[in-house]
């Protein structure tokens, strides 16, 4: 395996590049909510390339949720999903997004958590919930 994408990997670099370039743009600590932004490529999508497919949105949910988490632990916990329910309402089609986590309720082991995902037209798109168990990094 090539060494530069090995350690892209490792370091979750790859995964963010292959959600759409996935990044966290803030933190609001008083509400346990991160929130992040990502690009909708039309290789995502069906319909001749105009609705994101929900599998897509599922992920940058879930992503946001277990940033959140890692922000709310101080980057020393990281969750793996137990379950995760999802809500879709309004179609994802090309363009930018915008998605926001939260930690609704972490314990020693297990945390809730919630997402809200908009489109790039700004509407709410969908949401999820999701627990977890907690997992030090």
């Amino acid at each position: 395996m090539d060494d530069d994408l090995e350690s892209r990997i490792r370091s979750g670099q790859a995964l963010m590049e292959s959600m759409g370039h996935f990044h966290v743009t803030g933190w609001d600590p008083a509400r346990r909510a991160v929130q992040a932004a990502f690009t909708v490529r039309r290789e995502y999508c069906h319909t001749n390339g105009s609705i994101a497919q929900g599998g897509f949105i599922t992920a940058w949910l879930d992503a946001a949720m277990a940033h959140a988490v890692m922000h709310d632990t101080e980057q020393k916990q990281t969750v793996f999903s137990l379950e995760i329910k999802v809500s879709f309402y309004e179609k994802v089609g090309p363009g930018p997004g915008t998605v926001e986590g939260r930690v609704i309720r972490r314990g020693k082991r297990v945390a809730f958590m919630q997402a809200a995902l908009y489109n790039a037209d700004g509407k709410l798109a969908a949401e999820a919930t999701s627990t977890g168990v907690l997992a030090d990094l």
